[in-house]
């Protein structure tokens, strides 16, 4: 995958809303094929993670903003993740954080105590077509009131 189609995404998070300006987020790009794989093999849903060849680890830091750095984070993936569907891009967001996988995952990429992992993304380019769907709008949207 393109250097230049990465850095999109990534500055595209970069830009994402955060509470107060504090940016608690950091992330990892992973292309090493054996570290891909045993990331795969460390989630119950990371055979992604294997196949791509790249994967994006989000980090969340409670240092930067003890209040919201989870929410920032997972506002600065929803950037990349529309960033990366807008160049063609397919992705896999997979959670991370508070499973029984974190530590490990965070001791295979040298990630400080204090950090939290949010989320791991596989990207790259689809075989396959989408075929999720999503419920009608008047399912989900109301005006004025519930």
């Amino acid at each position: 995958m393109e250097d230049e189609k990465i850095t999109k995404c990534l500055e595209a998070a970069q830009w994402a809303p955060s509470a107060s300006n504090r940016q608690p987020w950091h992330f990892i790009v992973v292309r090493d094929e054996r570290t891909r794989k045993k990331l795969s093999d460390m989630h119950p849903y990371g055979r992604f993670m294997r196949e791509s060849p790249v994967v994006i680890v989000v980090l969340g830091d409670p240092k930067k903003h003890p209040k919201y750095y989870l929410y920032d984070p997972s506002i600065a993936t929803q950037n990349l993740l529309l960033a990366a569907h807008a160049q063609g891009l397919g992705t896999c967001w997979m959670g991370v954080i508070n499973t029984p996988f974190e530590e490990d995952m965070k001791r295979l990429l040298n990630v400080p105590e204090r950090m939290r992992i949010v989320c791991c993304i596989s990207m790259g380019y689809p075989d396959e077509t989408s075929t999720s769907d999503r419920r009608e709008l008047a399912e989900i949207v109301s005006y004025e009131k519930l």
